[in-house]
């Protein structure tokens, strides 16, 4: 990507999209297409298509998607498997009409199957059983892979499919209900902590393990791999082959920790100073979603924000945008 190519950032005012707008502006990028979802509905496909047959974009980052923690996608799998299918659908098949040099589809670990051997490697894609409790979504995502393959060997377009392990950062969304679990912990010890509440409840039973990667860290990788000389970038592509290994890569830090520990940690980084219960009634979801990141590390990039620095820069940012707090409810894990 050379400095002034035109690139296209959906889903630009989310964790992903922000963290990849300041990644690319840092870089040197200054020609940015961005539109909100009053301005452009991702959904529509006669609105994709004309955005995009008006503005051409070289590069598109598709960050665009309907996410949320367990309850969310307990509660909405309709709309979970309906509105991604569609979004990503829409943008991918404009990104070949118009010619788009790039496309960088933006997954999520639950495309791995619950069981899946640990830590998951982009071939274990496919090979068993998935979380029931976010199934819609991981299919809508496991789709998207698949679609940017497809064209990609039909079609010799350049989409690769990356998959985060689970993200926190500035702009996450802190919604009492349909949030990730880190942002969910930082809003509930923030509240218990003006309240001088006891305690805070976390759903489950804190032994779930999970991986986490600061929003900017996933953001470089992003911006890496896009900027990676065509003799290193079309190899990963599958262009020529149907083999299994499908047009994706890993983006993480390579080791986990317990939701028990996550809490503590989140705790400390807030300044709660009130106990930890955890509801055993509550599902845990699947037990351990670690990302084998060697694929990525072995092209020379590595996560460099340690956790707890990534915490403190997390909480300052909810501390910014702070809305009037909701009574205290339980929080889910991813």
């Amino acid at each position: 990507m050379k400095p002034d190519s035109k690139i296209y950032v959906a889903g630009h005012r989310g964790l992903v999209g922000t963290a990849l707008l300041r990644t690319l502006r840092d870089k040197g990028h200054t020609n940015f297409l961005t539109r909100t979802h009053a301005e452009l509905d991702l959904t529509s496909q006669a609105e994709v298509e004309a955005f995009f047959a008006s503005e051409k974009p070289d590069y598109v980052f598709l960050a665009a998607a309907k996410v949320g923690g367990i309850h969310a996608n307990n509660t909405y799998p309709a709309e979970f498997i309906r509105d991604n299918l569609t979004i990503q659908t829409n943008v991918i098949h404009a990104a070949y009409k118009n010619n788009v040099k790039r496309l960088l589809f933006l997954g999520s670990s639950c495309i791995y199957p619950k069981l899946a051997p640990q830590p998951m490697k982009e071939e274990h894609l496919l090979t068993s059983e998935l979380e029931p409790t976010n199934r819609p979504y991981a299919l809508a995502k496991i789709a998207g892979i698949e679609m940017c393959w497809a064209y990609n060997r039909q079609y010799k377009t350049q989409y690769l499919a990356v998959m985060p392990t689970n993200l926190y950062g500035p702009s996450d969304n802190y919604h009492p209900e349909n949030s990730h679990v880190i942002p969910a912990l930082i809003r509930r010890f923030h509240e218990a902590k003006l309240a001088n509440a006891p305690s805070v409840t976390v759903w489950g039973t804190g032994t779930p393990r999970r991986e986490f990667l600061y929003s900017d860290d996933m953001a470089d990788a992003c911006v890496y791999l896009m900027s990676l000389p065509d003799e290193r970038f079309v190899p990963l592509l599958g262009q020529e082959r149907n083999d299994g290994l499908a047009p994706l890569v890993n983006i993480g830090v390579g080791y986990d920790l317990t939701i028990r520990e996550l809490a503590e940690t989140v705790k400390s980084a807030v300044g709660y100073q009130g106990e930890i219960e955890f509801d055993s009634t509550k599902p845990d979801g699947t037990p351990r979603k670690l990302m084998d990141v060697g694929r990525l590390n072995a092209m020379g990039w590595n996560a460099h924000t340690d956790m707890r620095e990534g915490l403190a820069r997390a909480y300052q940012d909810f501390l910014g945008g702070l809305q009037p707090a909701p009574a205290i409810r339980s929080t889910s894990t991813v």
